[in-house]
C-alpha cells in the first residue's frame, strides 16, 4: 500500500508525503551467521553471538520506520539487539562487518543505537527529561508524532500471544511495560527531516518514541536500516506498517478487541479463522 506521511508542523499547516513503496524485508546481504526465510522478513542468526547484521532490502522513505519484533531470545550472552542508519549501499560492502558496533560505524556514515532494558531514552538539548509517554497517558493515542510525521500506533506496541494466561497479561502489554529487549518486544528506526536539509535518527520501542538518538544524519542521501541481531537476541520479523487510513481488517480488529473480555475469547466468536488469527496475533 502507498506510504502516506501527514500531519501538521508545529506552527505551520506543511504537509509530508512519501511515495508508494514495496512491502518492508531484508537485504539478500548480511552477516555471516544470519539465515533468512524465504519471504526475507525473518532474520535468525545461527551461530555464535556475532555476525548477525541485517539491511533493510530498500532505502527508507523521510519518515519511514522499519520495524521489528524480537521473535527468539538466547541466555549466555550479554547484550541485545543494536538498530540504526547507514548510508552505504549493502551491495557495495565487500565483506560485511561481524559487528554493528564499532565496525560497520567505523565505516564512516553509520548510526547504530544498542538497545538495553533500560535508559533508551535519549535527553533532548536544553530541554527536560520527558515523562515516559505511558505516565502521560499517550499510548492510548491513535498516532504516534514526531517531527512532522505520523505514524500509526497500532502496530508499533508489542503485545502478549494468546496462551492459557495471556489474558492475565493484557492489561501489562497495554501499559507498555514490556522491557525494550524481552520476546515480542517492538523496535523501529525511522529519520525525520530537519528544516536545515539533514536528519535526525529516531528509535521508537513499543510506541515510544526513544528521541533524537544521532543527529545532522545526510537526508539527501539513500539511508538503510541497520538490524544487528547481536548476542541475546536471536531473531527477529519485520512488522509491515500501515500508513494512511487503516485498512477494514485494522478496524475490525480494533472493534473486535474492545468487546471481548480478553483474546483467548476470541476463539468463541463466530468469525472467520484468518480473522481470529489476525485478531488474537496482531
Amino acid at each position: 500500500s502507498c506510504l502516506e506521511l501527514h500531519g501538521p508542523v508545529k506552527n505551520s499547516g506543511a504537509e509530508m508525503a512519501a511515495p508508494c513503496h514495496p512491502a518492508a524485508r531484508f537485504h539478500r546481504v548480511h552477516g555471516a551467521n544470519v539465515r533468512l526465510d524465504a519471504s526475507r522478513t525473518r532474520a535468525t542468526r545461527v551461530e555464535s553471538f556475532a555476525n548477525g547484521l541485517c539491511f533493510s532490502q530498500e532505502p527508507l522513505a523521510p519518515g519511514q520506520i522499519f520495524l521489528v519484533e524480537i521473535e527468539e531470545k538466547e541466555l549466555g550472552w550479554c547484550g541485545h539487539l543494536r538498530v540504526g542508519l547507514t548510508a552505504h549501499d549493502p551491495q557495495s560492502l565487500e565483506v560485511v562487518p561481524e559487528y554493528s558496533l564499532p565496525d560497520l560505524v567505523n565505516l564512516g556514515d553509520t548510526w547504530v543505537f544498542a538497545i538495553t532494558r533500560s535508559h533508551n531514552r535519549v535527553a533532548v538539548d536544553g530541554e527536560e527529561a520527558r515523562a515516559p509517554a505511558r505516565a502521560q497517558g499517550l499510548l492510548w493515542e491513535p498516532e504516534l508524532l514526531i517531527e512532522r510525521v505520523r505514524i500509526p500506533r497500532d502496530k508499533l506496541v508489542g503485545r502478549s500471544r494468546p496462551g492459557r494466561y495471556s489474558h492475565i497479561l493484557d492489561e501489562l502489554y497495554r501499559t507498555n511495560v514490556l522491557p525494550p529487549t524481552a520476546r515480542r518486544s517492538r523496535i523501529g528506526v525511522l529519520y525525520a527531516p530537519r528544516p536545515d536539509g539533514t536528519a535526525d535518527m529516531h528509535i521508537v520501542i513499543n510506541g515510544e518514541d526513544m528521541g533524537p538518538s544521532a543527529r545532522h544524519l545526510p537526508a539527501a542521501r539513500p539511508l538503510y536500516a541497520v538490524v544487528d541481531v547481536f548476542a541475546s537476541t536471536k531473531s527477529v520479523r519485520v512488522i509491515q506498517v500501515e500508513y494512511g487510513f487503516p485498512s477494514l481488517q485494522t478496524l475490525c480488529r480494533l472493534v473486535i478487541q474492545k468487546h471481548v473480555v480478553h483474546r483467548l475469547a476470541i476463539d468463541g466468536l463466530d468469525l472467520p479463522l484468518p480473522l481470529k488469527h489476525f485478531c488474537k496475533h496482531e
